[in-house]
């Protein structure tokens, strides 16, 4: 097939590739001049691909994937395709494909995961559409796909990509902070004189082996006890929106949640809250109050 494809960086440029490797022709466009970039504009990646066209958008989420998409909506024609494989709000979703329908413009929202592994592994893909609009780009899908017959699912209407690859993203938050915690308490302990190869014995025969068991263990290899890494971690909003859904259908999430909060609790170089906890504790039980710096928490004689 030949498809645009719109965002060439570190996932957009590999997927490009693997499509190129697969066979398919990919018209490339990114913002930056430097890129791997076959046009330079969006009018010049439409004029080059011909009837019915397919493009799929490969940009951060948020305003830039819903400009992008309306820049789009003019130039395309009625019978061509977009596909957004960003990690979008799946109510964005539903909002795109309304605006696109009048001017007979499909739309499919495809959640990706895979990474920058995806290129030699292959990227698990989760879409949502008509069986129409998933029908005309399945060849792109099978490309990017990883071998065999795993790694992708038609989930169900406009929407539903992006709200099971959300649901995936919020479980992956939860995964990354049980391994997390155990290390923790592995280094806690003078007990477990080496946490990182226990770590990486996990590997075989256990319940707990995983992609992201495999990750860790690559990590530790490069800067073992991880004395290099600052634990700061940010979020990229598919949590956020997980624990929304679960409170909009009632559904409890307490893994979830208290995995995205303790991201929240990364970023902070002193609490608020546990000022308030250590001047309370000093208020009604005497407690010595800890300045900056110090582990003072002992009650006052």
């Amino acid at each position: 097939m030949q498809i645009g494809l719109i965002g060439l960086g570190k996932m957009g440029g590999n997927m490009a590739e693997r499509l190129r490797q697969a066979g398919h022709e990919v018209i490339g466009y990114d913002r930056n001049p430097e890129s791997d970039r076959t046009v330079d504009s969006l009018q010049a990646l439409v004029g080059a691909l011909a009837a019915p066209r397919a493009v799929w958008v490969m940009v951060p989420s948020g305003e830039p994937t819903r400009a992008t998409i309306a820049d789009l909506a003019e130039v395309l024609e009625s019978g061509d395709l977009i596909i957004d494989g960003g990690n979008s709000r799946y109510t964005d979703d539903q909002v795109h494909a309304q605006h696109l329908l009048p001017k007979g413009i499909q739309y499919i929202d495809a959640g990706v995961s895979g990474g920058v592994w995806g290129l030699t592994e292959g990227y698990a893909l989760m879409v949502g559409g008509t069986e129409e609009a998933v029908a005309q780009v399945q060849p792109i899908f099978d490309a990017l796909k990883p071998e065999g017959t795993g790694g992708f699912v038609h989930a169900g209407p406009v929407g539903a990509g992006h709200f099971t690859k959300m649901v995936h993203n919020g479980i992956e938050y939860g995964m990354m902070q049980s391994y997390a915690e155990g290390y923790e308490l592995l280094k806690a302990v003078e007990l477990v004189p080496d946490p990182d190869k226990v770590i990486a014995s996990w590997q075989q025969g256990t319940v707990i082996r995983s992609w992201l068991l495999d990750l860790l263990v690559l990590a530790l290899a490069d800067d073992p006890g991880l004395a290099d890494i600052r634990g700061y971690a940010q979020d990229s909003g598919e949590g956020r929106w997980t624990i929304e859904a679960a409170i909009d259908h009632a559904v409890p999430l307490p893994v979830i949640t208290a995995s995205l909060f303790a991201r929240f609790a990364s970023r902070q170089d002193e609490s608020t809250a546990m000022k308030v906890i250590a001047a309370l504790r000093n208020q009604f039980g005497g407690h010595a109050v800890g300045k900056a710096g110090s582990d003072a928490d002992v009650p006052v004689s």
